[in-house]
């Protein structure tokens, strides 16, 4: 970063959502230790609702016309069976392009439903949780490849990168906690 002092300015636009569920996590995790109570057993109440958050806070990308794909032609979208309201939405400045913010709701969707599902399953704590954090990276990745305005690192963009650690991270925790119980 050429102006680090930059960094926490939030208030001037930036933030992601890795930044914001990074965040979160290192807020909880203090919030927990202060009250006694289970950072695992919070994330997985949470892991749900959050996942379900993302996939309707994507469509703010739409209404603003953001964070989109690459170019692509109208007669695509209408193969996608797209209602018109989306396809007329992804017309910016005299192109079409690809409705990545969809791609990513539909995405968070069914993980919200995945993580109900896993609700009845006799999970350990904090496994909810990263089952969402694994998920979540998972299509954030594939999303991500897609898109046009994404902060790039060598050959990959840094969301995916970000990704990948994320889905590292939530595997090598997942296996070690169920080697220590």
């Amino acid at each position: 970063a050429q102006h680090p002092a930059d960094i926490p300015k939030i208030w001037g636009g930036g933030i992601a959502i890795h930044g914001a569920l990074i965040g979160s996590v290192i807020t909880a995790i203090v919030f927990t230790r202060k009250r006694g109570i289970s950072f695992w057993k919070l994330a997985d109440i949470a892991a749900p609702s959050i996942i379900l958050g993302q996939a309707i806070g994507r469509w703010g990308n739409f209404m603003n016309q953001e964070a989109h794909g690459r170019e692509v032609t109208r007669s695509f979208l209408e193969g996608l069976h797209l209602p018109d309201f989306i396809i007329n939405q992804m017309y910016i400045h005299g192109a079409y392009y690809h409705p990545t913010f969809l791609y990513e709701s539909i995405w968070d969707f069914a993980g919200f439903l995945l993580l109900i599902l896993l609700r009845r399953v006799n999970l350990r704590r904090g496994e909810l949780f990263l089952s969402y954090v694994i998920w979540y990276s998972i299509g954030r990745y594939f999303v991500e490849g897609m898109r046009t305005d994404s902060l790039m690192l060598g050959s990959l963009r840094m969301a995916q990168m970000i990704s990948i650690a994320l889905i590292i991270g939530a595997v090598i925790i997942l296996v070690y906690r169920r080697k220590k119980d």
